[in-house]
């Protein structure tokens, strides 16, 4: 039975040590990806119900703003220098949104790199790491946030449209990544499941049946 547990160990050691070297050559990924977009955040007061309300309308009146300006960006370069000139009426433009709804909270911006975890956008899923982004931080900045990114021009989709939704986003994020690249954030690739996991999960089921039922 001892020896049983440590052959047991080892087998979970080694899946470890596999699914860890996955992560590790995954990284150089995750920042080739980072450097190619830019993401969009608007930060709400706090996770009150008037203060997520007022964030979703600060978004609104932001991105209709914004949307005949970035559309026909063409390299994150040029998007940068549009959001760059365009951040002072940005931030009128959400001043005035709290302003009309009788609150009177600060309003900062920045164009940052900043750390973030996963994040998923319709059929895109951010993996965890540092991204550059644009940021609306409305009050104390405390409130959960809306993203979405900006460069490709990801915001203006309308994720609830389903499968149309889909291949706007695809044919976007496919413009500016890799195959490689666009595989690690597609969930529809990503939820079809991780074929060399389940292998890996089958041998250590095949050898824990073995060590039951040796061959004679």
């Amino acid at each position: 039975m001892k020896r049983f547990l440590i052959i047991f160990v080892c087998i979970l050691g080694m899946f470890s040590l596999a699914t860890n070297k996955s992560n590790v050559s995954s990284a150089p990924v995750q920042e080739d990806i980072a450097s190619k977009i830019i993401r969009f955040h608007v930060i709400a007061n706090s996770d009150s119900k008037s203060d997520q309300a007022l964030k979703l309308k600060v978004r609104d009146k932001v991105l209709e703003y914004m949307q005949p300006k970035l559309k026909n960006s063409k390299s994150i370069d040029e998007s940068r220098e549009i959001i760059k000139k365009n951040n002072n009426e940005v931030i009128e433009i959400a001043q005035s949104v709290i302003k009309e709804n009788k609150y009177n909270y600060t309003v900062n911006t920045t164009l940052s790199n900043e750390n973030f975890p996963v994040k998923t956008y319709g059929n895109i899923t951010l993996p965890q790491g540092r991204y550059e982004a644009y940021r609306i931080i409305i009050g104390n900045g405390q409130g959960q946030n809306w993203w979405c990114v900006m460069f490709p021009p990801l915001c203006f989709v309308d994720v609830t449209k389903g499968e149309v939704s889909y291949k706007e986003t695809e044919k976007d994020m496919k413009k500016v990544l890799s195959p490689e690249e666009y595989k690690m954030v597609d969930n529809q690739i990503c939820n079809s499941g991780d074929k060399s996991n389940i292998k890996v999960k089958l041998k250590i089921l095949e050898l824990l049946k073995n060590k039951k039922n040796p061959a004679k």
